[in-house]
């Protein structure tokens, strides 16, 4: 009926031996095909393979080129055609767009603790959770590791509808994010950090739209995280100025610019017990430059480790040289670690080489650590203070009261002493809170058996105080000022001839 005496079917094999599908042979006469017909039939089949399988890497290539092949979301290829499209069409419309810059907060230490195929299940989760609170005209990508960009197009002429449609969506993502990950039977939390950069009509590169959204997710990653920050062009200014130090600073380094200055610690009587170190950079045009301008870009840029490492060797040559003294051999010298440092897999063994380099008794070094740094990793924490409490080396509490304090940590921690902080005795004199929280941190530590000092003292009230509650070691501008060593010897020495002795 349908005119076909006989027909032929020859699989068609791709080149790991996977049928891409058969090719059909259709003949009027009811007949076997010959070994001519055999040989057609099957070189057909080989090159419509080829054909099919050179189709198919075609569109493989082309979507590696433009999508993420962990995401499985756009690329950064992808979304610099996309603004550059919205560029123009912007000129066209005078409508006003938004890129959103989002990183992950804390990606790093999900992907280093509990490796790389975790942290490709949380982009992957955080991809799909983005993808979800955007609408289907919306461009969001995956341009590097835990950096993420979302293009809000069409959004408003009004540039503060356009700003306030952004804010919408940068709260719903924040708050998409925020939520518990369920990863390989564990939970994590993280958040995010977005920078936006608003563009109209003007004409703009679109790596410039990326560079402004970066800084400004730069900024909220500096206000804490999980928040966002929009760009200003004096954002910009700040940038540059803070690479420009931050050339400067490498450069410090080498040329011995930076300085310990020494301010005094002293008991209830007034006698000098030891100092804190605290760093200065003096820099031959601009002067001294305070910690807090050098110490955040030294963190961010990694210099904080030979930063870090600089001031322990300080430390330790200056007790050497005050144990050659008969008036300065008892002074302890504090001096601040931070995070980066103490997380350094040799911190423990740099400590021991200068202390072993200087020949000096550790018990007079003591080093000052940050509630939030303890929180990052409790068992690492304590196995480095074990370590170096093994050999003498004695750890302070720096600004207790101002973090995440917690007698669960605090008891196990070997903790020869706390610091309060200097915002609580400020107003110690006037303010009830403030003597609330002094008197039971006070009591806090004598029942824990570790020693209490208090800083930013600059009043003879405010030490009488801190006296009557039973505190009895100080440092502040009353007792007196960070200065050079030689300075701050020559004072030790003077008040050593005028204060008196138990």
């Amino acid at each position: 009926k349908s005119g076909i005496g006989a027909s032929w079917g020859e699989p068609i094999i791709g080149l790991s031996g996977q049928v891409l599908g058969v090719l059909g042979v259709y003949r009027a006469e009811s007949k076997m095909p010959n070994n001519y017909d055999l040989t057609v039939i099957e070189q057909s089949a080989h090159l419509i393979s080829i054909a099919i399988e050179r189709e198919e890497s075609i569109s493989k290539i082309e979507h590696l080129a433009y999508y993420d092949e962990v995401t499985q979301m756009p690329n950064r290829r992808f979304l610099l055609e996309q603004l550059k499209r919205s560029v123009a069409m912007n000129q066209e419309t005078g409508l006003n767009a938004a890129l959103l810059y989002l990183d992950i907060d804390q990606f790093k230490v999900v992907n280093d603790s509990q490796g790389h195929d975790v942290g490709d299940m949380l982009l992957v989760e955080a991809a799909s959770r983005l993808r979800a609170c955007l609408q289907v005209m919306d461009v969001v990508a995956r341009v590097s590791g835990d950096e993420f960009a979302i293009l809000l197009i069409n959004l408003s002429e009004n540039i503060i509808e356009a700003a306030k449609k952004a804010e919408d969506v940068a709260d719903k993502v924040l708050n998409s994010l925020s939520k518990p990950y369920h990863l390989a039977k564990h939970k994590h939390h993280n958040t995010a950090s977005i920078g936006i950069t608003l563009f109209g009509r003007q004409k703009i590169d679109t790596e410039e739209l990326l560079k402004q959204s970066d800084i400004a997710m730069y900024q909220a990653k500096k206000a804490g995280g999980n928040t966002f920050c929009f760009f200003d062009p004096k954002m910009q200014a700040n940038i540059t100025q803070l690479i420009g130090l931050e050339n400067e600073l490498r450069k410090a380094i080498s040329l011995n610019q930076l300085q310990l200055y020494y301010q005094v610690q002293v008991d209830h009587l007034g006698h000098p017990f030891g100092a804190e170190g605290l760093i200065r950079w003096m820099h031959p045009e601009r002067g001294m430059i305070s910690p807090a301008q050098f110490i955040p870009l030294a963190e961010d840029s990694g210099l904080i480790i030979p930063i870090g490492a600089w001031v322990i060797e300080t430390a330790c040559a200056q007790i050497k040289s005050w144990q050659q003294h008969q008036s300065t051999k008892e002074l302890t010298l504090s001096v601040n670690i931070s995070a980066k440092q103490f997380r350094q897999s040799d911190f423990v063994k740099q400590v021991e080489s200068s202390i072993k380099k200087y020949g000096i008794d550790p018990m007079f070094l003591r080093l000052e650590l940050t509630e939030s740094m303890l929180l990052d990793s409790v068992e690492e924490t304590v196995e480095h203070m074990n370590t170096l409490g093994k050999i003498g080396v004695q750890f302070s509490l720096d600004d207790f009261g101002t973090g995440y304090s917690s007698l669960q940590y605090l008891k196990r921690l070997p903790l020869y002493q706390l610091k309060i902080d200097r915002s609580f005795v400020q107003d110690i004199v006037t303010d009830s809170h403030d003597r609330t929280i002094v008197r039971t941190i006070i009591a806090m530590a004598q029942s824990m058996y570790i020693s209490v000092i208090a800083e930013g003292v600059e009043t003879a009230e405010q030490k009488e105080l801190l006296l009557t509650n039973g505190c009895r070691r100080y440092q502040g501008y009353f007792f007196g000022k960070p200065m050079p060593i030689d300075q701050f010897n020559a004072a030790i020495a003077s008040t050593l001839q005028t204060t008196p002795t138990q």
